[in-house]
């Protein structure tokens, strides 16, 4: 059916509600108040529905008008999407590509793929993001990258499997955790302090900490690795981010009744699937083919 409402229309429903009357929504979009009324006017005579009522001296939206508006955001966002997607095409390869990527995945594996991919797409700028938990969501969720590699796929996103990363309990050897004739409990460790990694999204969520009764937070992994080189504390550590450490004796894993080490998949998740651009699929195509190539035994 051919649709009898045009993009500018539904624009301006959007406009009148986002900017908060006619008059404003005139000026956000650069044309005449009684343009804007038109359109409105015209959108509610064609659908034979009543999108605002008057209350007072403001035009509120009815039921209906809330639905409405709800699925003209939606239409109008990917319409804008969709024209994007075509000039990167037209253009042949996208100018920047922006990237989200979790601390914990493995440094010399992103700047290998990252390589790779310039020396294909040399024209292509790239941003890397470093995020932590939260903050990657948040990434995706605000579309400020065009790509994530991440550890939690937010609500109304997809990701595909890249890798699993196996966390490790680990302290100083003269550490006093590391004094004790048996294997440890939660409990025992609680009564030590715990090194974390501050989340860097505005949830701060806590994953991995043990409420401890002492904390020593960091915003970054490799100071609070160093921290536990220097005996501040116990954590669990990507081991891939610590293997050096562990085989110079600088840390040491502890033997714990149980969760001595964890695994945790990561996946590579794109902002907008549907839409995304053919630069940032070449991108995480490198990306899935440099893992599998690279750690064959924990690709997933």
């Amino acid at each position: 059916m051919k649709p009898s409402i045009t993009l500018e229309q539904w624009q301006a429903l959007l406009a009148v509600v986002d900017a908060g009357g006619y008059a404003a929504a005139a000026e956000a979009l650069g044309k005449s108040q009684s343009s804007i009324s038109y359109a409105v006017g015209k959108l509610e005579s064609v659908l034979n529905v009543r999108v605002f009522q008057i209350e007072g001296r403001r035009a509120v939206l009815t039921e209906a008008g809330k639905v409405l508006y709800q699925r003209a955001r939606t239409l109008v966002e990917e319409a804008g999407m969709i024209e994007e997607l075509a000039a990167q095409y037209a253009a042949g390869e996208q100018v920047e590509v922006k990237i989200a990527v979790d601390t914990i995945f493995p440094e010399w594996l992103i700047l290998n793929a990252l390589q790779e991919f310039s020396d294909n797409y040399p024209q292509c700028r790239l941003e890397v993001l470093e995020t932590v938990l939260s903050g990657t969501d948040e990434a995706l969720l605000r579309r400020e990258v065009d790509i994530a590699i991440c550890s939690r796929i937010p609500t109304g996103f997809h990701g595909s499997p890249l890798m699993q990363i196996r966390f490790v309990a680990v302290a100083h050897p003269d550490h006093p955790l590391h004094q004790q004739d048996s294997p440890l409990s939660y409990q025992q460790l609680r009564r030590h302090r715990q090194l974390v990694v501050r989340d860097s999204g505005s949830r701060r969520l806590d994953s991995g900490w043990l409420q401890a009764q002492h904390r020593l937070t960091f915003s970054n992994m490799q100071t609070s690795i160093a921290a536990a080189t220097q005996g501040l504390g116990f954590a669990w550590f990507p081991e891939e981010k610590i293997r050096q450490h562990l085989d110079s004796g600088l840390l040491k894993p502890l033997q714990l009744t149980e969760g001595q080490s964890r695994m945790v998949d990561m996946h590579l998740v794109y902002s907008q699937a549907d839409y995304a651009g053919p630069t940032v699929r070449a991108l995480g195509a490198t990306l899935s083919q440099k893992t599998r190539q690279c750690c064959p035994d924990v690709a997933i």
